[in-house]
């Protein structure tokens, strides 16, 4: 039972970081390649806040959620002036210039990262891997929550007006620059959050932990799932987390393995598993019209 609570564990928190990214490009059509960096800005606030000056992790959490976002700002104002590839390419920088700055920083532990974070306590005690599930699927709930709310008003509505078409939309009086920061912001908190999240449930932390791979792997989950669909990531987070497990043999080859997903995907099935216009979706609706004539 240990062995699927600490799957369950990881599968939710990069679920929370991967819906983060959906919102982001999903919702707002909006390039974002760097997530794994504003995963591991998060990480280090709350271990360094915890750690170093004694923040309960109940505080350290939510601020480490709050600077993740106050970064995202920033690459959404960047992002005011640059589209598709000029911004993928940005964004992949961001996440060099973070991992080096993980590395060579001595706040951030060096080449030896943060060891000893603390996990959180519940009236007093500490909590266990069970204990820590139920914390970390509170918090998923609530991104997803969160998330369908956003799809569903005046925010989502401006998101994929921005996503078909940027021009139409400023046409249409839609702040095109107000709502690609809030895009940007907002996928980048939870990816904070999902960052400290797992920090503390690891208790160490280093550089390599938030490099551009795990970018990728990210990303990877997002579109397996669906861009646009928050179930969609859920789904495509467990389907990357347990890939690896049952193909274990192939592990070091698994950002080939990533990599040719994306390049099938993007080729084949851009909607992905359970997108708008998938196949899987388009199937159900055929058997289900069948059923509902029969």
């Amino acid at each position: 039972m240990a062995y699927e609570v600490v799957l369950l564990i990881v599968i939710s928190i990069y679920a929370i970081a991967a819906i983060g990214l959906n919102i982001t490009m999903g919702y707002a059509g909006q390039v974002n390649l760097g997530q794994a960096a504003f995963l591991g800005i998060g990480a280090f606030t709350s271990a360094i806040l915890t750690k170093t000056f004694a923040v309960p992790f109940w505080i350290s959490l939510p601020l480490a959620g709050l600077i993740s976002m106050l970064f995202g700002i920033a690459l959404g104002i960047i992002s005011i002036r640059l589209r598709e590839d000029f911004l993928a390419i940005t964004t992949i920088g961001i996440n060099f210039i973070a991992e080096s700055f993980f590395l060579y920083y001595p706040l951030f532990g060096g080449s030896f990262g943060i060891i000893d974070i603390p996990r959180p306590y519940v009236f007093g005690q500490k909590l266990d891997d069970t204990g820590y599930l139920i914390i970390v699927l509170i918090i998923l709930a609530i991104c997803i929550l969160f998330s369908i709310w956003i799809e569903r008003s005046w925010m989502g509505i401006a998101f994929e007006c921005i996503k078909q078409d940027e021009y139409a939309a400023e046409g249409i009086g839609i702040n095109v620059r107000k709502f690609k920061v809030i895009a940007f912001s907002i996928g980048t908190g939870y990816a904070g959050l999902a960052g400290a999240l797992l920090a503390h449930y690891k208790t160490y932390i280093v550089y390599s932990d938030f490099a551009f791979p795990v970018s990728i792997q990210i990303l990877t989950m997002t579109v397996l799932g669906g861009l646009g669909n928050v179930f969609g990531s859920l789904l495509g987070s467990a389907m990357i987390i347990l890939l690896p497990e049952i193909f274990r043999p192939l592990l070091q080859y698994r950002m080939i393995m990533y990599t040719i997903m994306l390049i099938i995907l993007l080729k084949f099935q851009p909607q992905g598993i359970i997108g708008k216009g998938s196949f899987l979706i388009k199937k159900l609706h055929q058997i289900l019209q069948e059923e509902v004539r029969s």
